[in-house]
């Protein structure tokens, strides 16, 4: 959240729709033996060279290594943060391969977008559920492209057609004879052979695939459970010291004084810096750093942001919704069409600021040098974090090393690069490798927030209940318009209008704009389902809202409006018939619905609420109907509907980030709560393997269990939320 931090500008980011350009691929001889075959994915860089004849005029995007032993290392371009990326991805490499998924190795890809770049996002970063639609066709093409040159070099050594050989379980067949040769007896003679234009690789079809679409054990199980698997915060170098950090309580706020001598007196203590908008206390242990920050007596110059609440957040917010706001998406004149309506519905909705609170709170180490910086994180940008770490080491880019690790949830919060550029300026001052790390505290009242929005519904009904015009009016922060200035325009970005400007109901008219309002002195970030967790609760809350006004039952109303959207009508009478609906009410519980479009994938949910022992709000139940195209492990597409229901459940009912004085009032889990384990629900999830193009699984299930919550709230209570969080009690 420091105002010094850069934007994330990539003017030259391509389309999703031009990832389908032609795939570069060049061998070469790995040092010391083997074949190191590297992947330029299609669509990563503008300036991808036409020809691969030269080093000098190709840049690769991902890297497959074999070695003499035949090995199989994949240099992984995306980040493991609990989604399954370290195995689904393998998956795609080990099935083209034609090798076990545990005969795969993993090596973190350094920082460098010009070979590890996400073709979906432009830069070098794991986020918006993209990570699969990126890899699917490039990763796949690597495995295939690789084996089409080891059965060419088994070939070629066995003067026989290629087309008589076959790869099968790292090594390559002569079908007729028997011969065999592992993958590690041909490498060298592999790396000598051409790379397979684009047009010649022949990719496995559906029912061919031996590892896609079967459940598969994670990779990276063993090592979190026997602790040998490495996050940011477990790093342990020689002569490393621990910094504790005290941030202003304000956005914008400086260090007014401090006692140095007295966090100097604190055993352990060596080192106490004041950084203008922080303090920090260096020691030996986090224990007597954070005793440290306690004995500095802190006082605070709380500047310009002194006074913000969020109640005054919230009204500046109110005066600019009345704003005409820009143009989204506008069909057939609502406007008219509300006129001419037998009955106009209006609503207006907020959703609150929120918290990532991910388990591993935020950690960076850094060893700065005179002529280079280290830096031990876990970040969902790498690329971005090298650019950040070498202005604060005042050293050139080609001079920070950036040693990623798995990363104990980001949400988003990982998007980020705050950390790293703070971590750095302390570690500046200290000789030795430094691991700065934030408390819960620290990591929650300076998070950077879901941004709060202010939407105002407009729905004209016909004499029979259905929509004649749909309006929506969404007022809030741009996130992406901050971080990547080049995609907001025309007055709004895709990113937070997403999920309101293309819902998946057929409506007559339809009218859609956006006002930006950046909050005072709260800032903002993705979170995880980003602009969809936002929209969709909107959409599925008004869309509820007007098959009670209309007196229908809201499945067989949402189903009417969804005759033009198969996938979508598919995925809402699969959950409804697994969850055996039967209206809006099931014995003492209340039932709501969602469905959605988002990143890629179809969801629907129904989710029960009850009233617990406490007049608390319970979901015992929430069953999922899922199409995410075709499936790579529906193990994780299950762990994910899991994780996000949890998430999203958690937020929904108890989500919420207040301002008073300009301070953020919440500061650990007693007071930003999260789903205890007793109150998790039994999640069903039912997957439709679709056939198409792989979808995102990240983040849609926060989006849609959010206004499946809260339309069983009201289906429980008789009372519409249409301000979030619910709140745990009736």
């Amino acid at each position: 959240m420091n105002p010094t931090t850069p934007n994330l500008v990539l003017d030259d980011a391509p389309a999703p729709a031009r990832a389908g350009r032609r795939l570069f691929m060049k061998a070469l001889g790995a040092a010391g033996g083997g074949l190191l075959l590297q992947v330029a994915v299609p669509g990563a860089l503008a300036q991808a060279a036409a020809s691969t004849s030269s080093s000098a005029s190709f840049v690769p995007n991902a890297l497959v290594r074999i070695d003499r032993g035949g090995k199989v290392t994949l240099v992984m371009p995306y980040v493991e943060m609990g989604q399954g990326t370290y195995t689904s991805i393998p998956m795609l490499i080990a099935e083209e391969l034609e090798i076990d998924l545990a005969d795969v190795a993993l090596e973190h890809a350094p920082a460098d977008a010009t070979r590890y770049g996400n073709p979906a996002l432009g830069g070098q970063m794991t986020g918006g559920s993209t990570t699969m639609r990126a890899a699917w066709m490039p990763m796949r093409q690597a495995g295939a492209g690789a084996r089409i040159m080891l059965v060419r070099a088994a070939a070629q050594q066995w003067k026989v057609d290629p087309s008589t050989c076959r790869a099968e379980r790292g090594a390559v067949i002569h079908t007729a004879s028997g011969r065999k040769l592992s993958y590690g007896q041909l490498v060298d003679a592999a790396a000598k052979q051409p790379v397979p234009d684009a047009k010649d690789i022949v990719l496995k079809s559906r029912d061919q695939f031996r590892l896609i679409g079967t459940p598969a054990k994670r990779l990276d199980t063993k090592g979190k459970l026997d602790g040998s698997a490495q996050y940011g915060i477990d790093v342990v170098l020689p002569g490393m010291k621990v910094a504790a950090l005290a941030i202003s309580p304000v956005n914008g706020g400086r260090v007014a004084s401090l006692d140095e001598a007295a966090a100097m007196k604190v055993k352990g203590v060596r080192q106490v810096m004041r950084l203008d908008d922080c303090a920090a206390v260096v020691a030996d242990n986090m224990g007597a750093a954070k005793k440290g920050i306690a004995a500095l007596a802190l006082r605070w110059d709380d500047g310009p942001n002194a006074k913000v609440s969020t109640e005054s957040i919230v009204a500046d917010m109110t005066k600019a919704s009345q704003a005409p706001g820009a143009k989204v998406r506008l069909e057939n004149d609502p406007q008219a069409a509300l006129k001419g309506a037998a009955k106009v519905v209006e609503a207006t909705y907020e959703l609150p600021f929120l918290a990532h609170a991910p388990m591993e709170p935020m950690n960076c180490t850094v060893h700065v040098q005179a002529n280079r910086c280290d830096v031990w994180v876990g970040t969902q940008i790498i690329g971005l974090a090298q650019v950040v770490a070498a202005k604060a080491s005042g050293l050139p880019v080609e001079k920070v090393t950036i040693h990623n690790f798995l990363i104990g949830g980001g949400f988003g919060r990982r998007l980020e690069v705050d950390g790293v550029e703070r971590a750095v300026r302390i570690a500046k001052h200290v000789k030795h490798p430094v691991k700065v790390i934030w408390t819960r505290e620290e990591d929650i009242q300076h998070d950077m927030f879901r941004p709060y929005f202010y939407d105002r519904m407009q729905a004209g009904l016909d004499a029979a209940g259905k929509p004649v015009a749909w309006t929506a009016h969404i007022t809030g922060s741009s996130v992406l318009g901050r971080f990547m200035p080049a995609a907001f325009n025309n007055g709004f970005d895709s990113e937070t209008v997403d999920g309101a400007d293309n819902p998946p109901y057929a409506f007559p008219s339809i009218g859609v704009t956006y006002t930006r309002h950046e909050p005072q002195g709260v800032p903002t970030a993705f979170w995880r389902g980003v602009g969809p967790a936002h929209n969709v609760f909107v959409v599925e809350s008004f869309i509820d809202e007007l098959a009670f006004t209309a007196g229908v039952d809201p499945l067989q109303y949402r189903l009417d409006l969804l005759a033009h959207n198969p996938r979508a009508r598919n995925v809402l009478a699969l959950a409804a018939e697994k969850a055996g609906w039967n209206g809006s009410k099931q014995g003492s519980a209340g039932r709501g619905l969602s469905v959605q479009f988002a990143f890629g994938t179809y969801m629907a949910m129904v989710v029960d609420a009850v009233v617990g022992p406490e007049n608390e709000i319970r979901v015992p139940r929430v069953v999922c109907a899922v199409d995410c195209g075709t499936v790579v492990n529906p193990d994780t597409v299950q762990a994910q509907v899991q994780s996000a229901v949890v998430f999203g459940i958690s937020a929904a009912l108890y989500g919420a980030v207040t301002i008073k004085d300009g301070r953020v009032e919440q500061s650990n889990f007693h007071d930003y709560r999260v789903l205890r384990m007793h109150e998790a629900p039994l999640v069903e999830t039912h997957i439709v393997d679709s056939g198409e193009t792989p979808g995102g699984m990240g983040e849609p299930g926060t989006a849609a269990v959010m206004p499946a919550l809260a339309n069983a709230v009201h289906a429980l209570t008789g009372k519409r939320v249409r301000k979030m969080p619910i709140g745990a009690t009736v």
